[in-house]
């Protein structure tokens, strides 16, 4: 019996892998990859915008989008690299 609920979570995480590299918005789903003008037409302009540096090389910059609180108070921050959605973070909002 304990290797069902092994099983069930084995099947499981990969899912929620795969959650955290998109994000469902009004408009479509936008994941890593996605250029910043595609984000604004899928997700509109963000709750905040931040400037956050260079990358490692120096070459591209670095930005922070948030949008939320959202239904059920998720909080989303979008990594951007060189105009391109790079990581997708979510937590729960206070």
């Amino acid at each position: 019996m304990k290797t069902l609920p092994v099983l069930a979570l084995s099947l499981l995480l990969p899912l929620a892998a795969a959650n955290a590299s998109t994000l469902r918005c009004d408009h479509g789903i936008v994941s890593e990859g996605d250029r910043t003008s595609e984000v604004i037409s899928k997700c509109g302009k963000p709750d905040d915008r931040n400037f956050v540096g260079y990358s490692d090389g120096g070459d591209m910059q670095v930005e922070e989008w948030v949008y939320g609180p959202r239904s059920g108070g998720m909080i989303y921050f979008l990594r951007f690299e060189g105009g391109r959605l790079s990581e997708i973070e979510s937590k729960r909002g206070n």
